[in-house]
């Protein structure tokens, strides 16, 4: 059965991580799965993900735009096709990203943002969140080069964190959160026991 499944997390969370072993367990098992990431995942997407990696100080709206373009382009060519073929879809970061970054951490309009998210996937959600949570200093320390966001003041990413934990307690059912400072094989075998069920 399809699936669709979301990691999230503040920058050098571990959620790419975690989001790849999921994708090779499933491949192991012989389940059909798509691993996608935003922004990202089409032609589109790829030069929204350079442009928003190398240009910093961009107008909030615009780079708000730019992050649903990369998602409507994503859900439209790559997710709901894989849904519809009955794959499991893993995707490294979706709309919450969005309220998280841009709604809490340049705290722009949150009902702008959810309209805009709806718009973007025609009301696609996951089936889960995995929230990988980390304090911001210890996350950031991970990175060894910063792009445009991650550079971002430590007010910003506190926001950001802020923002992930309000949408994971307003949904405790279709959020789990974990705590990203265990090792990466506890949270993986912690992550499938919560997804398994879902198959």
């Amino acid at each position: 059965m399809a699936s669709f499944i979301v990691f999230e997390g503040g920058d050098g969370s571990g959620k790419s991580t975690q989001s790849r072993a999921l994708c090779r367990r499933l491949q192991r098992r012989s389940y059909p799965v798509l691993l996608a990431r935003e922004p990202g995942g089409t032609p589109t997407g790829e030069s929204i993900r350079r442009w928003l990696k190398t240009h910093a100080n961009l107008n909030p709206i615009s780079e708000l735009s730019l992050f649903v373009a990369a998602r409507a382009q994503l859900v439209d060519d790559v997710i709901r096709p894989a849904l519809g073929r009955g794959a499991t879809v893993i995707c490294d970061r979706y709309t919450a990203s969005t309220v998280a970054y841009q709604g809490y951490g340049r705290q722009m309009d949150l009902e702008l943002i959810g309209r805009l998210n709806r718009a973007a996937t025609a009301g696609l959600a996951p089936v889960l969140t995995v929230l990988l949570d980390l304090p911001v200093r210890a996350a950031l320390a991970r990175k060894e080069r910063q792009d445009a966001i991650e550079s971002a003041p430590m007010e910003f990413h506190e926001r950001v964190r802020e923002g992930y934990l309000t949408q994971a307690a307003a949904d405790p059912d279709g959020w789990l959160v974990l705590d990203g400072s265990r090792s990466s094989r506890d949270l993986s075998r912690e992550i499938w026991a919560k997804v398994q069920p879902l198959l």
